[in-house]
């Protein structure tokens, strides 16, 4: 049997550009869907790894659909392997049968795409946590007084850019732009 696998990601909340890419790939017989992108407690993945026989194909999107990290990326490979059930990357155009033979450069430029999803959807996962505790996302502002003083410190032209700095606490590419949408109010 197919069975395909797809999650909510940073970049497909709700798995159609997944779902998309499976339909045009194959006809599968049955997909799994993960009701969140989180690592942890994945249980469709749980379902579909206890369903699998011999021969057997897992369709994923993407190396990062299927798994968090390199360790667990292994870990189903084996897993898969032990058990003869073919797992397929249609992004990367690899599967878990065939020998393959790619350059080196190629690779790892595969495995960089991947640790760059882990990164991206590890990232976006903790902000909307942080919102939903209320807490506030970025940089904080500068105050109001000290920007206000740069402001006039560098409107006056008797101070340096490097003066400014140690003064307020401002630096030049915020300074910079600041003055920029004064300029524009």
């Amino acid at each position: 049997m197919k069975f395909g696998y797809v999650r909510p990601l940073y970049n497909d909340k709700d798995c159609s550009i997944q779902l998309e890419k499976l339909n045009k790939a194959s006809n599968c017989d049955y997909i799994f869907k993960e009701l969140h992108g989180e690592p942890k407690k994945r249980m469709e993945l749980e379902k579909l790894l206890m369903s699998l026989q011999p021969n057997d194909v897992i369709l994923v999107e993407r190396m990062f659909v299927l798994a968090d990290t390199t360790r667990h990326l292994m870990e189903l490979l084996k897993l898969c392997k032990r058990d003869g059930v073919t797992i397929e990357f249609l992004d990367e155009g690899l599967n878990s049968r065939d020998l393959i033979s790619f350059s080196l450069q190629d690779m790892i430029q595969k495995m960089i795409h991947f640790q760059t999803d882990i990164i991206k959807q590890s990232t976006i996962i903790g902000m909307e946590q942080a919102k939903d505790e209320g807490k506030a996302i970025g940089r904080p502002r500068k105050s109001d007084e000290n920007i206000k003083k740069a402001i006039s410190m560098y409107q006056s032209g008797t101070y340096t850019l490097h003066d400014i700095k140690q003064e307020t606490g401002i630096s030049k590419s915020t300074l910079y732009r600041y003055l920029e949408n004064a300029d524009l109010k």
